[in-house]
């Protein structure tokens, strides 16, 4: 028969062995690329008044100007292309939204639009070289992107949400400003960028 001291011995290791189990699940099944993402970004806005309450700037206001380093060391300052079209696009590795809007652009918006005076800038929101160089590895991705690890480009456009597009006129006002992921937003995004480029003929 088992003295008390026994029971209670082995109710221990029991505990024990339980949460050494819940640490080792903990351990496996955590990512820590999805504890970098921010609840309030990964989320879409679901009113029309936080849509607007989070966007600096709108429709038909002047594209604030930035220097933005890209990926392969050299820099661009939005200004610089005064005169093209420009679609500015905020997006990160941890962003599905992001992610599947990015399987498109290669062959819906930079090949469609090769050899106009077209630009597509491409920035990634909050996130290091090496996380931005690694998701492109992965996905095989060649076009030029831009880097943003502190937030300060983004940070002139919008509070938080993305993806998140800034089409931006030859005469350097905002055209166009969506927010979020869709393949309709997407189809009348292809079609504003086309209608533009046309009435600059």
């Amino acid at each position: 028969m088992k003295t008390r001291r026994q029971k209670k011995s082995n109710l221990t290791l029991i505990l024990m062995l339980v949460v050494t189990l819940a640490i080792v699940a903990v351990l496996l099944f955590w990512n820590p690329t999805d504890a970098k993402a921010e609840p309030s970004a990964a989320a879409e806005p679901q009113t029309q008044e936080q849509i607007d309450a989070s966007t600096i700037v709108k429709e038909g206001m002047e594209a604030p100007d930035f220097v933005v380093e890209m990926f392969d060391g050299k820099s661009v300052r939005l200004s610089d292309l005064r005169g093209k079209v420009v679609l500015v696009n905020f997006w990160a590795t941890w962003c599905p939204p992001c992610r599947e809007e990015l399987t498109r652009v290669q062959a819906d918006i930079i090949d469609r639009f090769a050899g106009k005076d077209f630009v597509f800038l491409p920035i990634s929101r909050g996130e290091e070289l090496q996380t931005v160089a690694a998701f492109r590895k992965r996905m095989g991705y060649t076009f030029p992107m831009g880097l943003d690890p502190d937030q300060k480009i983004f940070h002139r456009y919008a509070k938080n949400y993305i993806p998140r597009n800034f089409l931006i006129g030859a005469d350097g006002k905002v055209i166009l400003a969506s927010i979020g992921y869709d393949k309709a937003e997407f189809e009348h995004l292809i079609k504003t960028i086309e209608k533009t480029l046309n009435n600059n003929k």
